[in-house]
């Protein structure tokens, strides 16, 4: 039986060093990933999981993990990061099975800016990788409106709702 939190550590390092391979080795065979994107799909099994991250430690800059919870096999890890120069705070729940490795990850990006950024930097890659050219056209043209409405509303809105001193 591996020592408790093995996988947590290991997942956290290769986090921190951009290493996807290191990453898979701290995921169950029958790993399930929620994204923080989309509900019309789950990423299932240590193949589409790699593929995944292989695209997103390429993307996302400077991961550093701030906080780590714990109860029984349930972790939250939370991280701040940049991408494309957009500073990112992500949280993530796993969830760990009885050998110790991570199960489950449910994954909650903010501000709204970062995640529409970062959905308009993986989703043409990953739209190439799984053979659709024509889609990972579409999408930078489809999420590059709706990161002009999430980072004019962050910038320029939501500053006017801000509390007064």
């Amino acid at each position: 039986m591996p020592e408790p939190y093995e996988a947590i550590a290991a997942w956290r390092a290769a986090g921190e060093t951009g290493d996807a391979a290191a990453a898979v080795a701290a995921l169950s065979p029958g790993i399930e990933l929620i994204s923080p994107i989309t509900d019309q799909f789950t990423f299932r099994g240590r193949d589409q999981v790699r593929e995944l991250l292989e695209v997103a430690l390429a993307e996302i800059d400077g991961i550093v993990y701030t906080d780590q919870i714990a109860e029984g096999r349930t972790v939250a890890l939370f991280y701040e990061a940049t991408v494309g120069g957009t500073r990112l705070h992500e949280a993530q729940r796993l969830r760990l099975g009885e050998d110790g490795l991570i199960t489950e990850i449910t994954l909650f990006i903010r501000p709204l800016p970062a995640l529409t950024r970062l959905m308009n930097r993986l989703g043409p890659e990953l739209a190439r990788r799984n053979g659709k050219p024509g889609l990972a056209r579409l999408i930078p043209l489809a999420g590059g409106i709706l990161h002009a409405m999430a980072e004019t509303g962050e910038r320029r809105i939501m500053p006017k709702a801000a509390p007064q001193s």
